[in-house]
């Protein structure tokens, strides 16, 4: 069974840093419910004080973008989240959110928030156009299921990372729209578009952005510092894993599954025909759906000689790149609809989703 590390009223990110976690540390901490009121979609007995309070950490909005030769606090292994809009490519990178969980940006005429819960794992586009109404989102300091729970500045209503929809206030049970990003390692992000820009190490906070927040927290799988609703050992706790969410339920595709060279895996969720794309070595799994808007049911096949700027092609002789976009071949321009998918540790998924399928499972 799990042992789940329980805290209350400190500051997670400077808790761990420097010193690898040990439960003996923390034998005498206890959780922190925090002192909610009635009309929440999610059980209020549930939602936890991570300690640092809301904005203790700081969301950034609109931060400064440099080209990758000017720093030098990532390497090629460290994970970024991707976006990709007309010719701007962008890098977010797990080094910045996981000590500010919230960007805020605008990249030609989208209002994008690149949400991350350092704690799940997840990383999840968002747009910040809400009934046409453009805000920026900031971290509340408060969790369910372990999970980031944000609040919109314009209306001050509190939000589910890993549901996407308004959980308490005005805005209560709207659903978020997002926004595909791809997860990737920093060398294989450069690969894919060596035009990228990143954001900038001066945020005008004095973080470390070369030291990992939380300690032993990554590769400690039996730990988790505050408790979920659903546990399942199906998979190690902390396995990074690919989920694509319908109809309030995942089905997941274990990083595992795709070897180190390009995989795609086509079928049928819930009556959606769904390709998924990946590469293990490489860190990434991404999801689309396989109508390019037609009413054409495409078969896509794997391309390794291309990888990774060409992803996949189909019997058209077309290229797909990893954003689902055709760069070559008839189809052309073509963007395939992405499914609301994104990575994350097992744990978190089986406590959202519990009646969640694995792939290979089977």
């Amino acid at each position: 069974m799990r042992q789940i590390i329980i805290i209350g009223a400190i500051l997670l990110p400077l808790a761990f840093g420097g010193c690898e976690m040990d439960s003996r540390e923390f034998s005498d901490l206890t959780v922190t419910k925090s002192p909610l009121g009635d009309g929440w979609l999610i059980p209020v007995q549930e939602v936890f004080d991570g300690g640092p309070g809301k904005d203790g950490i700081p969301a950034l909005t609109e931060p400064k973008f440099i080209v990758p030769a000017s720093f030098d606090y990532l390497v090629d292994e460290d994970l970024v989240l991707g976006f990709v809009v007309g010719d701007e490519v962008r890098a977010y990178p797990h080094a910045i959110l996981d000590w500010h969980e919230i960007i805020n940006d605008k990249v030609e005429d989208v209002n994008i928030a690149v949400t991350y819960c350092p704690l799940t794992g997840t990383g999840i586009g968002w747009n910040r156009e809400i009934n046409g109404t453009v805000t920026t989102f900031g971290v509340s300091g408060l969790l369910y299921n372990s999970n980031l729970i944000p609040y919109d500045r314009e209306i001050d209503s509190n939000w589910s990372q890993m549901r996407m929809d308004c959980v308490e206030g005005e805005l209560q049970g709207t659903k978020i729209e997002t926004i595909a990003l791809v997860e990737t390692t920093w060398k294989t992000w450069q690969a894919m578009y060596p035009s990228t820009t990143i954001v900038s190490p001066k945020t005008g906070y004095d973080r470390d952005y070369g030291r990992y927040p939380y300690g032993g927290y990554k590769i400690l799988d039996d730990y988790l510092l505050f408790p979920v609703a659903n546990e399942d050992d199906r998979l190690p706790n902390k396995e990074r894993v690919h989920a694509v969410v319908l109809s309030s339920n995942a089905r997941i595709y274990p990083l595992s599954a795709f070897g180190e060279q390009v995989t795609v895996i086509q079928e049928k969720l819930r009556g959606n025909d769904i390709v998924v794309v990946g590469n293990g070595a490489d860190n990434f799994v991404t999801s689309y759906f396989s109508d390019p808007g037609d009413g054409t049911l495409l078969t896509f096949a794997p391309v390794q000689d291309q990888y990774p700027v060409v992803m996949m092609d189909h019997e058209e002789c077309n290229n797909w790149d990893v954003f689902g976009r055709a760069v070559s071949g008839p189809r052309k321009g073509t963007q395939l609809r992405h499914a609301r998918s994104f990575m994350g540790y097992w744990f978190s998924f089986a406590a959202f989703y519990p009646s969640l399928t694995i792939y290979g499972e089977e």
